[in-house]
Order: C-alpha cells, then structure tokens, then sequence
C-alpha cells in the first residue's frame, strides 16, 4: 500500500492513538507524537485477522517502541484496536483510498 491510501490510514490510525494517549505522551499541539507507530502498525495490520489480533499487533508495537511497563496491559488497547480494524475494513475514504 503506498500513496494517498497509505498517508490516509497513516493520519488516521496516528490520530487514533493520539485521542486514545495509550502511554500519556500527548502534549498539545504535537499531534504526531505517535506517527512512526501508527506507521509499523500499518505495515502489519494486513496479518491482522480481526479485531483481537490488530489488538495484540498494536500492544507488540507500543512494547518495542517502549517497553512492557510503559506500554502496559494489551487490554488497554481494545478500543483502539477496535477502531483500527473498522478503519481498515471499510472506514477509510473511497474517493482518495483505492486499497485491496
């Protein structure tokens, strides 16, 4: 996936994150604190085979950028998870993003 499909997720799936502040980073107006996760999420989310495993691919991901204490319990990241997984089976605009 690459162009305008990918900076929409991109934007989307980073804006996600910075309105859930898993790990309390967020400091208005950096609204790109979580940019280079929402990137290596994405870059996985097509092995993700529902919401349970994008939950688990997201928490994978905040525990290599940081660390199991910092990242905390992977319940923590249902909701966003949840919103992930809508966004990315159906969520995104089809007029910009031609994704198969």
């Amino acid at each position: 996936m690459d162009g305008p499909c990918r900076r929409e997720l991109a934007a989307r799936v980073s804006r996600i994150l910075f309105d859930a502040d898993p790990i309390g980073i967020v400091v208005e107006p950096h609204v790109d604190e979580y940019d280079s996760e929402a990137d290596e999420i994405i870059d996985r989310l097509p092995d993700a085979q529902d919401a349970a495993d994008t939950r688990s691919l997201v928490h994978q991901v905040f525990v290599t950028w940081f660390d199991d204490q910092i990242a905390g319990p992977e319940d923590r990241y249902t909701s966003i998870a949840d919103q992930i997984w809508a966004l990315w089976h159906g969520g995104l605009d089809t007029s910009v993003c031609r994704c198969e």
